[in-house]
């Protein structure tokens, strides 16, 4: 990465601790137009962000709070929705307020111009980046990917095994790897699924015969499917009473990787609300050209193709 990142990565560092330790450490990151990060702590009735750095306060002015906002492009509640988190920004000027008190001038625009110059704008489909989730919706997951700019990670993309809500597999502040899915007029999209590994990579923990955990995602006629992982289910027989999203213990009857399907039996379920996991990567690179889900004896092929153009293709034979 190239130094920017997602907001909250900074703020404990110690070169980030260090640029708030005294007014001459402020003032050489000021005149070196470093970025730094520290806790919004009051938005003011002028939808300013006051900002705490320990040994001044800090402002960001309401039209330097976020690329966009000047232009009326992006809404204010993107500044309002930073209170009590790090935002980053660069340090501006540092003077005297009405009161005689110390007081630095802030800008996150600035910080967001040049990650989207330097870094979000040479990004291109597969590569794999740092992100951290900001909010969930029905559609997908919102999720940083440098200095408060934000993408969608898109339902369908989070995981192979089909989920009704992301809350099922991701929280609010989470951090997570994701590649990049498409670029399309600026506009960059996510996925996640291409990470977390092959059906073969993903198969290989469990065994004919073995009892495991499961959840129920969903209940047909003839059976319900059960996520053994994010990227694996298997069929389950039918059994009265279940219902999706209930936690299961379920026996693996077979495993056939040519027709990539797992058979199950359904031993007993329960209900537990259980919070997300961090996710387990099986890819660890910067860069993915093609993932390809299916075994390689199975008929049925199952691949992504990244494009560097800047379209996504997808093959399914």
């Amino acid at each position: 990465m190239t130094g920017y990142y997602p907001e909250g990565r900074l703020i404990n560092t110690v070169e980030n601790l260090s640029a708030m330790q005294s007014l001459s450490a402020l003032t050489e990151a000021c005149h070196e137009g470093r970025i730094l990060e520290a806790r919004a702590v009051v938005c003011n009735s002028s939808h300013d962000l006051i900002v705490d750095l320990g040994i001044m306060k800090g402002v960001i002015p309401r039209e330097e709070g976020a690329v966009g906002i000047r232009e009326g492009s992006v809404r204010d509640i993107a500044v309002i929705s930073r209170v009590n988190r790090p935002v980053c920004f660069v340090v501006t000027d540092i003077k005297k307020d009405e009161a005689g008190r110390m007081t630095a001038i802030l800008s996150r625009r600035i910080a967001q111009e040049r990650c989207l110059r330097d870094y979000i704008s040479q990004l291109v489909p597969g590569d794999v980046i740092e992100a951290r989730v900001t909010h969930l919706d029905s559609f997908g997951a919102f999720a940083d990917i440098g200095c408060g700019i934000v993408s969608l990670l898109p339902i369908d993309a989070i995981s192979v095994s089909r989920i009704e809500h992301p809350r099922e597999r991701l929280s609010v502040g989470m951090k997570i790897r994701a590649v990049i899915r498409s670029v399309e007029n600026g506009r960059i999209s996510l996925s996640q699924k291409e990470l977390l590994g092959t059906w073969e990579e993903n198969v290989s923990s469990f065994e004919i015969g073995e009892t495991v955990a499961g959840i129920i995602r969903s209940v047909e006629d003839y059976g319900a499917f059960v996520e053994l992982t994010p990227n694996l289910a298997g069929l389950a027989e039918m059994k009265e009473g279940i219902r999706p999203g209930q936690q299961a213990s379920v026996y693996i009857k077979n495993i056939i990787p040519d027709r990539m399907k797992i058979k199950l039996i359904i031993i007993d379920t329960f209900n537990f609300d259980d919070e997300p996991k961090e996710p387990v990567y099986y890819f660890s690179g910067s860069h993915i050209d093609s993932f390809c889900y299916s075994p390689a004896c199975c008929e049925k092929r199952i691949e992504t193709i990244f494009s560097g153009a800047g379209n996504l293709i997808r093959n399914v034979s």
